[in-house]
């Protein structure tokens, strides 16, 4: 289909126009994490490094740090086992239901966080009668991990087949062994993808973590928000959402470039 140069130039403008307004305020931030001044007045005066000194050595950030990562591996790992045995089960059986169960997988991404940070909040507390902390946050965010882990498998999963597994299989091979020779190295792409995403939803979970940490625990995005209209925090504050910034891109770009492989990588 050929385009008008209009067309092109239409086209072109609304591409930077939604970069702009994606990514101006982002670069606001890390701007303002060397902004000498405490009011962030723009244009910066002057820069400073003293923001990202005074950052590194802020016990409650590097806390709330090491919550977020331990709660996004934990979640991480629940979400690549269970994702991709359920991945299995519904890609490669069929049985009264299939559908609707694959929709229900899926369902917990798509709903408002607030409702499923107040469904788990009182499953744990009033149902199952378990004291909030770190285990159920880790729960909580698991609960929609897995649904990245199992897209990106059920993905490979369509776009593999059948027909190696099974020749694997007529030449003698058992189930175990084709899983661990044939499926495994096929689908290791797709679950690395998986894992980065699932870990980068996790680590920027704010709503659901709100509802389901126990008291006196804080991840990093609850930190920053706790923080965030102190007066002589705010500049360290500016300092630890440019550092998240990075920390999200990175395993984001990462899942990109592996579900987009071309040795059979499945897109989200």
């Amino acid at each position: 289909m050929r385009v008008s140069r209009k067309a092109r130039y239409a086209l072109l403008a609304g591409l930077v126009l939604g970069l702009v307004v994606i990514y101006f305020p982002l670069l606001l931030v890390v701007v303002n994490s060397f902004n000498a001044s405490t009011t962030f007045g723009w244009p910066p005066s002057r820069l400073t490094l003293e923001w990202w000194r005074r950052a590194l050595g802020d016990t409650g950030a590097l806390t709330a740090l090491g919550t977020s990562v331990v709660a996004g591996l934990a979640a991480t790992a629940i979400a690549l086992v269970l994702g991709t045995m359920i991945a299995f089960a519904l890609q490669r059986y069929r049985f009264f239901g299939r559908d609707a169960l694959s929709l229900l997988v899926i369902l917990p991404i798509a709903l408002p966080g607030i409702v499923t940070g107040i469904a788990l909040n009182n499953a744990f507390r009033t149902i199952l009668g378990i004291h909030l902390g770190l285990l159920t946050a880790i729960i909580a965010h698991a609960t929609f991990c897995i649904v990245v882990v199992f897209n990106n498998v059920v993905a490979r999963l369509r776009r593999m087949g059948r027909r190696l597994a099974e020749a694997s299989m007529d030449l003698g091979a058992d189930g175990p062994t084709t899983f661990r020779l044939v499926t495994f190295p096929m689908l290791r792409s797709a679950l690395l993808a998986g894992g980065l995403l699932a870990f980068a939803l996790s680590f920027d979970e704010i709503i659901v973590t709100t509802f389901t940490l126990g008291a006196g625990q804080q991840t990093l995005p609850i930190w920053i928000l706790d923080n965030l209209f102190r007066p002589n925090q705010a500049p360290v504050v500016n300092v630890v959402a440019a550092v998240l910034v990075v920390l999200s891109v990175v395993p984001v770009h990462l899942a990109q470039r592996l579900s987009g492989d071309t040795t059979g990588g499945g897109r989200l």
